[in-house]
């Protein structure tokens, strides 16, 4: 008799949570770029900047939990554009 185990189709609430705060991220990315197309002051500007690197570094974050915990071929929705963020 041979035996097989299933896996049950759990769904992790830390990762729910994760994907949650993601989305919120890009929300905030997308801000702060806009709020960088807006700007005219050089002082905004270069605060929109240190906004926009700082919103890149949670979502970079965020992206790297999320792969930590997903099953094996999770693939993540893109964000914007090809761009590899640094």
């Amino acid at each position: 008799m041979k035996t097989t185990f299933f896996k049950k189709n759990r769904t992790d609430p830390e990762l729910i949570a994760l994907k949650e705060e993601l989305q919120s991220a890009k929300g905030d990315l997308s801000l702060a770029y806009r709020k960088f197309d807006q700007a005219v002051d050089p002082e905004l500007v270069e605060s929109c900047i240190y906004q926009i690197k700082a919103e890149k570094a949670r979502c970079n974050y965020l992206i790297r939990a999320i792969k930590e915990r997903s099953p094996e071929g999770f693939a993540l929705p893109r964000l914007e554009g090809e761009a590899v963020w640094t």
